[in-house]
């Protein structure tokens, strides 16, 4: 749980539309950020990069979140008929982000979910929910209520936009906001321009097999599945 302590009272935190309207917090700043889509979609990544004015570049990786549920924009967008549903997609939203920008900022605040970010040190990859770095087209966001971090998952799914096969054995080494359900998860395709456009237009169908010795329980924690 978490909040924030209005005099004696526990309340519940900022939701991103109050975060964003108020600007005043006392929290450090690591940048700032001139394409609000851009940071919106960093934070349903979790962690990634940012270019600098100078050419550079710093890493960032998720530090916490405001308690709020996470909620599609995706979704919001086609159940308001913005879009349709094959265009609701990370470049879908983008485009529609540019030609609506008078509607971007009730949009965006329909996802009361805030991210909060720390700096990484730049030889780092993104960093996971077990604390390391994720690998490229290896590493998998799960509900870790029913699949234990760090465990083999097997995942049988399609590339995106395609029936081409994509089948392998994954790590289970990252959670996610959006990340609820036994058969729920997302595929971390890596760094860079192609590694994004494959993962903003990534949500195939898929199964997924836990590998777990027979007749060993799971962790406590998580739920078995």
């Amino acid at each position: 749980m978490r909040g924030r302590l209005d005099g004696r009272r526990l309340v519940p935190y900022y939701s991103r539309g109050e975060i964003d309207a108020r600007g005043d917090f006392a929290a450090p700043v690591i940048v700032w950020s001139g394409d609000p889509v851009e940071l919106f979609f960093l934070q349903v990544q979790g962690s990634g990069q940012v270019r600098l004015e100078n050419g550079g570049h710093i890493r960032v990786g998720y530090a916490d979140q405001n308690g709020h549920p996470y909620r599609s924009l995706g979704r919001h967008l086609v159940e308001r008929g913005e879009l349709v549903l094959e265009q609701a997609s990370m470049q879908g939203i983008k485009a529609w982000a540019a030609a609506n920008p008078q509607k971007l900022q009730e949009a965006l605040n329909q996802n009361p979910s805030y991210v909060f970010f720390r700096e990484l040190p730049a030889t780092d990859g993104p960093i996971g929910a077990l604390n390391i770095p994720l690998h490229a087209e290896r590493s998998l966001a799960v509900d870790r209520r029913f699949v234990p971090l760090g465990a083999p998952v097997y995942l049988a799914t399609t590339f995106p936009l395609s029936e081409e096969p994509l089948e392998r054995l994954m790590a289970a080494h990252d959670t996610g906001g959006a990340i609820r359900g036994v058969v729920r998860g997302d595929f971390f395709w890596g760094t860079g321009p192609d590694a994004g456009s494959q993962a903003g237009r990534m949500r195939q169908q898929g199964r997924m097999w836990l590998l777990w010795p027979n007749g060993e329980p799971l962790p406590p924690g998580p739920a078995a599945p």
